[in-house]
């Protein structure tokens, strides 16, 4: 059982039923009572509205049995089928259920059977891009990492972006630099722009990167650097 509540339904015209499924299931750690239904009617409108984890399904009952009911549900909870008839055991467990409770049956019955719900595996968070630049080169794109990038210096109508082992050219302004490249980098000179992973030394008038790089501060930026620091 996993540490998120396993919300269960009765499905039963049988009061009795109810009152020993209501109450394995409040003794159960990890299981809540989500609902009780009469009838696969009531119980089609109870999945419609509520999320439910596990159904308790009993499988004679007025209107529509409770396998008929089952068949007709595109994505069915896990089913645990609850009954006083042994001659359904086959057709139920052709519709992947859980287990078939024989009336009446025990709380340690119950147990074993509740412990053969799995709950899915939740799905998988999809990495995050890896942010980067996209720069023309030789009339293609190439990607460059931020996380690659030790510093960016103006030039004119160009910046230089700067890499452990490469320069690159790339048209634009400092201002779009600095918007592009987000929190991670600092500017510390109108021509400069440091990736903070990469700064090593920070001194009065200039900084010393991990690949021994210095590069000057300009006066109107100390304050900012300083307080980006101290953030």
């Amino acid at each position: 059982m996993s540490s998120t509540p396993t919300r269960c339904l009765i499905v039963d015209d049988e009061p009795l039923a109810h009152q020993v499924l209501k109450q394995f299931i409040a003794q159960t750690p990890g299981l809540v009572l989500s609902g009780q239904c009469r009838h696969a009617l009531d119980a089609h409108e109870h999945l419609r509205q509520h999320p439910v984890d596990l159904l308790f399904l009993d499988i004679e009952m007025p209107l529509v049995t409770g396998l008929n009911f089952l068949k007709t549900l595109p994505a069915p909870p896990a089913t645990i089928l609850t009954t006083a008839y042994r001659e359904y055991a086959y057709e139920g467990f052709e519709l992947n259920v859980l287990d078939y409770l024989l009336k009446p049956f025990s709380y340690e019955r119950f147990q074993k059977a509740v412990a053969r719900y799995q709950p899915p595996a939740p799905a998988a968070t999809p990495a995050a891009a890896d942010p980067h630049l996209l720069l023309k080169e030789q009339g293609s794109l190439l990607k460059v990492a931020h996380r690659d990038i030790l510093y960016v210096e103006g030039c004119k109508d160009y910046v230089k972006i700067v890499t452990a082992t490469k320069t690159y050219l790339h048209h634009t302004t400092m201002k779009e630099m600095v918007d592009t490249l987000g929190e991670r980098f600092v500017r510390v000179q109108r021509s400069f722009i440091v990736a903070a992973a990469h700064i090593k030394l920070l001194q009065p008038e200039q900084l010393v990167l991990t690949t021994g790089d210095e590069i000057p501060i300009g006066n109107s930026y100390k304050a900012d650097l300083l307080a980006f620091f101290k953030k």
